[in-house]
Order: structure tokens, then sequence, then C-alpha cells
């Protein structure tokens, strides 16, 4: 993942090691000590910036977003395609994200940092899910576009954890999930 050089000073070498650290070995391993043992930094250095544990990981999780954000918007361009391009490529996206950043996924969608309102990190992933919405939307104006979206997010995300294990390749007999991938977008927005 491109580390983004946005914040300052020490509080962004932390994220930074941060970032690379849940790279390497995954969520798991994001504690202050190590953070700032990575950093060159005291232990109790990290907490001149964020107070809580919660906030130095939700500052990280802030870059995830920020990247798939980022990642998405690439893939889908300008928009000129129709709505149903675009949504293969943004779901493609996720999950290509997903399975090439397990770490970072994994701690982006922790409901104890969703929720702790920390640095926004609804309004950071909330408005990759309204382009979701818009999308589905565009393509079934027939239904409810927030639920199927819902579902097809849910839907994606279940491919991807599952991916991730190995599950699904086991189960399915295949090394590639784009055909996964089409089922779904078949099964929520229609053939």
């Amino acid at each position: 993942m491109h580390l983004d050089e946005t914040e300052p000073g020490l509080r962004g070498r932390l994220v930074d090691v941060g970032v690379e650290l849940v790279s390497q070995e995954g969520a798991q391993a994001l504690t202050l000590r190590e953070i700032a043992r990575r950093a060159g930094v005291s232990h109790g250095a990290p907490r001149r910036y964020f107070p809580t544990h919660l906030e130095l990981l939700s500052a990280i999780a802030r870059r995830g977003f920020d990247a798939l954000a980022a990642r998405v918007a690439e893939t889908i361009g300008d928009g000129t395609t129709s709505p149903r391009t675009q949504l293969a490529a943004l779901a493609r996206c996720y999950l290509e994200f997903a399975l090439d950043n397990r770490g970072m996924y994994e701690l982006m969608f922790r409901h104890d940092l969703l929720e702790s309102g920390h640095l926004g990190l609804r309004d950071t992933s909330l408005p990759l899910f309204g382009r979701l919405v818009e999308l589905v939307g565009r393509v079934r104006p027939d239904a409810e576009a927030r639920l199927a979206a819902g579902a097809l997010w849910a839907n994606l995300h279940g491919v991807a954890q599952l991916w991730g294990w190995g599950s699904l390749p086991l189960a399915t007999g295949t090394d590639d999930f784009v055909p996964l991938l089409r089922s779904a977008l078949d099964a929520h927005l229609g053939p």
C-alpha cells in the first residue's frame, strides 16, 4: 500500500509505521508499544498524539479507506461507462483491495473503530457506500437501492473473507474469484 505523506511530523510517522506494520504482520500486531518501537520513540510518545489506542488505530484505518477510495475512483474513472460496468469494476476493485491488504481490510471494518467516531471513519467509509448505492439505483431502479447495495456489499465482504481464508477456493475448486463476483452481481442486479 502506498503511504500518504499528508500528516506531518511524529504523528504522521506513527501512522506510517502502523500502515507498514499492518500490511506486514496484520491487525493483531498493532500495539502502541510496537508502533512506538518501530518509529524509534518511547512507548509513551504516541499518547501525545493519540490519547487512546483506538484513535491511533482509527488513523491507520483511515489511510486504508483513503487508499481504497482512491483505487475505486481510478478504477471507475470518469463514469462514461455503463453503471453495471462501473459496479463490476468497483466490486472487483473492492475484492482485490481486500485480498491484497488483508490486515488493513480487517482493521478498516472493525466495529469498535467505526462506532468510536474517531477521525470520522464513518465519514470516510460512507461516501464509498454512497457511490455503491447510487450505481445500484441506476442499474436497479425497481429496487430499494440502499438495501440492494447493502446486500451486495455484504456478499462482497463475505467473498473477500471466505476467499482470504481459503474456504471458497477449496469449496469451488477454482483459483479465480471472478466467476463468484459475476454470480454475486447477477444475484443482486439481475443477469
